[in-house]
This record gives structure tokens, C-alpha cells and sequence, in this order.
């Protein structure tokens, strides 16, 4: 299993348009992705579970990838996060 400790850097947090391309984007992959926030974990791939965890601009949450993929996952979704930051400037 591969975690990471990531920070929500964009203006707008993981609202529905960001929290939509998290999804999407995890679901390409075959390993079990999870997001833990405090003492909240939830589905990776689940837009609700995500918009549960009320992702604001700064919020640190870490990543949980376990499976045959997983490298690859933690890669893309981290770049993900980038990308989305990127956006707002």
C-alpha cells in the first residue's frame, strides 16, 4: 500500500467540477484508492464520499492506494492536484 499526505492548493477546494475529475480519474485504475481526513475514510471513486469530506482550499487529506496499480494511480492522481491548482492561476 502507498499513501501520500497531499494539500488541496486551488482557490476553490475539491468542490463538484474538481471532485468529478478525481473520480474519473481514479477510476481508471484497478487499485482500491481511499481518502482519509481525520478519523473520515472514504471511497476514492465515489464523488459523494469525496464532497463528504468538505475539501476546502488548504485541507490536507492523505491518500491510501493499495493494489497492482497503485504506483501508477498515486502518480496521476498527485498530478491531478497540480493540474487543478494550475488552473486557478
Amino acid at each position: 500500500m502507498l499513501t501520500r499526505e497531499l494539500t488541496i492548493n486551488n482557490k476553490s477546494g475539491l468542490h463538484a467540477r474538481p471532485a468529478t475529475l478525481w473520480v474519473q480519474t481514479a477510476s481508471r485504475f484497478r487499485s482500491k484508492i481511499k481518502i482519509k481526513r481525520g478519523g473520515s475514510v472514504v471511497e476514492g471513486k465515489s464523488i459523494l464520499g469525496i464532497l463528504s469530506l468538505g475539501l476546502s482550499a488548504g485541507s490536507v487529506f492523505e491518500l491510501l492506494v493499495e493494489g497492482e496499480d497503485e504506483t501508477e494511480a498515486v502518480a496521476t492522481l498527485e498530478q491531478l492536484m497540480i493540474d487543478l491548482e494550475n488552473q486557478d492561476r
